[in-house]
């Protein structure tokens, strides 16, 4: 068992921007935030052809509920949280998840 953020962007209105400061902005400020134990992050495709909901999505795993607690006050993901604004035009939704092992 793990906790994780999830992170699901909206198609932005200048997709190169957003790749650029995501990946030398971004990444850098998400990966410090305290007691992640894991990052992924990447770009969504539509198994049926039509326009996907979102043009990205990035999961923060912690080990435990106290530990994305922790994480979600420090001074390091209210950073990353006010750096959305910078390159996020599509919006964001964000939600956390206890997920579960099933194999």
């Amino acid at each position: 068992m793990s906790f994780r953020v999830a992170v699901c962007y909206g198609k932005p209105e200048d997709p190169a921007a957003f790749d650029e400061h995501y990946t030398s902005v971004h990444i850098p400020l998400a990966k410090i935030i305290p007691g992640l134990t894991e990052f992924t992050w990447g770009k969504v495709s539509s198994m049926d052809r039509s326009d996907p909901p979102y043009y990205a999505v990035a999961n923060l795993y912690f080990a435990d509920e106290e530990s994305l607690k922790a994480a979600l006050v420090s001074p390091e993901m209210i950073a990353a949280g006010k750096d959305l604004r910078n390159f996020a035009s599509g919006g964001v939704t964000m939600f956390t998840q206890e997920e579960l092992s099933v194999g």
